[in-house]
């Protein structure tokens, strides 16, 4: 299922023993545009404080809520992190110790050994696994180095720049809640194409000027414009992702597969 990032805020987060907050916002890291972490507004139960949730102690479909097969306790008793501040390997590697996870930058899959939170390790990956390669081009096309976290309510109202000028501004994203990846960002072009919203995946951009929050596709504005509309008030359905993607592959130098065809296995 996918569910606009703007609908987790507010949600509440419940342990296997009671409430522990809800949600303030979003973490994901910029190399596979992932949602690592849920920033958990604690409210009254820890006042003043906000913890990290990785999307591995999600138990289940996200509903009206967020289910964690985790206690209050081990919450509560978690590592101090500043959800305000940047979030360094060195804290990652703190936390996942902690509630015992294994790093999801270990491996060849978006969770590491993990296809998917909530799965079992996966067999070793074998020579010419397509998922492999896939996920090995995307680390070659990606800048060196380890990726940085994100918010998504901070990179919301980023300026998309197409080749020939800018064409709108990112007004939400859409998240897989299975693999908790970024599918979609959401594009809101009223101060140049009134009224209407398309959606681009992380897999058009060429590049993101974090500095000058501004997001550079490799498209054209006219290729944008005459996407196929995006409707908030309608499912979002394979049918549609169908005809977005078909309508980009008239470039072909993008040379993406549809990620269904090749994830979903």
């Amino acid at each position: 299922m996918l569910r606009a990032a703007g609908d987790f805020k507010g949600l509440p987060v419940a342990a296997v023993d009671g409430d522990i907050g809800s949600v303030r916002d979003l973490y994901f890291d910029d190399l596979t545009w992932t949602i690592r972490y849920l920033v958990v507004d604690t409210g009254t139960w820890l006042p003043g404080r906000q913890v990290l949730i990785s999307p591995l102690s999600v138990g289940g479909a996200v509903t009206d809520k967020v289910t964690v097969n985790l206690t209050r306790a081990q919450v509560e008793n978690s590592p101090p992190v500043e959800a305000d501040k940047p979030v360094d390997r060195q804290q990652e590697e703190t936390l996942s110790r902690y509630y015992n996870y294994r790093y999801y930058w270990e491996g060849p899959y978006r969770w590491g050994l993990l296809a998917y939170p909530g799965m079992p390790p996966v067999p070793a990956p074998v020579d010419g696994d397509p998922v492999v390669a896939e996920m090995a081009a995307r680390e070659r096309e990606s800048a060196p180095g380890d990726p940085s976290l994100r918010s998504t309510r901070d990179v919301t109202g980023y300026y998309i720049a197409a080749r020939d000028g800018d064409i709108g501004h990112v007004d939400d994203f859409l998240v897989d809640d299975r693999a908790w990846a970024i599918r979609y960002l959401i594009v809101d072009t009223r101060n140049w194409w009134p009224g209407k919203k398309v959606a681009l995946s992380p897999e058009w951009i060429k590049t993101v000027s974090w500095a000058d929050s501004r997001v550079h596709v490799d498209l054209q504005r006219e290729e944008i414009t005459a996407a196929p509309e995006y409707d908030p008030s309608r499912p979002f359905e394979r049918e549609y992702e169908t005809r977005l993607f078909e309508h980009y592959d008239r470039r072909k130098d993008l040379g993406r597969r549809k990620y269904w065809e090749w994830e979903e296995r």
